[in-house]
């Protein structure tokens, strides 16, 4: 297949085009891994710092326990008392009703 001079001076210029969109392509594509990446890094990091801001709070409600306890006061107890009752109160779904699976 001869290609003329005139369908030269178009099929040149348009594989220079065509190989610049690919490599930008190519190269979007690896930006958009980075990005995610990244983004994974900072998520995962940031999950790992919320696990230490909870046992700052649990060492937080310890030491009001302790407090608690020093005033004479018992919490537990209470808490216990208060945990029984909203027990109660609550209704399992399910449970206790009478299904009849007959039929």
């Amino acid at each position: 297949m001869s290609l003329k001079g005139l369908e030269l001076q178009i099929a040149i210029p348009k594989t220079f085009e065509a190989g610049k969109i690919a490599d930008q392509r190519q190269q979007n594509t690896i930006l958009q891994q980075m990005h995610a990446n990244e983004a994974l890094n900072r998520e995962l990091e940031r999950k790992q710092l919320s696990v230490n801001e909870t046992e700052h709070l649990n060492a937080v409600n310890d030491e009001e326990q302790e407090k608690a306890s020093q005033n004479g006061e018992e919490p537990m107890q209470e808490h216990k008392k208060n945990k029984e009752q909203l027990d109660q109160k609550v209704q399992h779904p399910f449970k206790g009703n009478l299904f009849d699976f007959s039929g």
